[in-house]
């Protein structure tokens, strides 16, 4: 069970991680938590570091894919719009159903596949059910969810020490104008 909270691979940000890993790994797509991985919480902000992250693993040919616990489709769907990619919301991470939706959405096999996320207990747990590589990173700002503050104190127990990430510079809000 313990191995099932461990990620394959952890880094500071998304933006930390390295093009050359998910190659050398057939890493093909990306299943990735949206708040406090992507923007912060219940934000539509993305970083120019973001945005250039996306069009990064594009160029690649590296693929993405929204698996949000977020129950707002307008939320998530601006947010994967202005990326241009797709989304799962109301995904009831860790449960695999959402994960095996977003792997059908890539149009990939799970083993080509891996999961990014902040949370120990719905991302890495959810992906390390299916097999699929996990990448944890650290959560992008500390204002979240009040069932996620619950789940970073069982994380501390489990022993990760939480630092948060926040960067206000180059911060891009998602308007309406953009979604047009």
């Amino acid at each position: 069970m313990i191995r099932l909270l461990i990620p394959d691979f952890e880094y500071e940000s998304l933006q930390a991680i390295p093009l050359k890993d998910l190659q050398e790994n057939g890493i093909k797509g990306l299943l990735l938590d949206l708040d406090n991985t992507v923007t912060p919480w219940n934000d539509n902000t993305l970083t120019k570091d973001t945005i250039d992250w996306f069009s990064k693993i594009k160029a690649a040919g590296i693929s993405a894919c929204f698996i949000s616990n977020n129950r707002r489709p307008e939320r998530v769907a601006a947010v994967a719009d202005a990326l241009g990619i797709v989304y799962v919301y109301k995904a009831n991470k860790p449960r695999k159903q959402a994960f095996l939706k977003g792997i059908a959405n890539l149009g990939l096999k799970p083993e080509e596949t891996a999961v990014v996320g902040d949370q120990i207990f719905t991302d890495v747990l959810g992906g390390n059910m299916l097999g699929l590589k996990t990448i944890l990173v650290l959560p992008i700002y500390e204002r979240e969810f009040a069932g996620t503050k619950v789940l970073r104190f069982m994380e501390r127990i489990a022993g990760r020490k939480i630092r948060f990430t926040a960067k206000q510079e180059n911060i891009r809000r998602i308007t309406k104008e953009d979604q047009t």
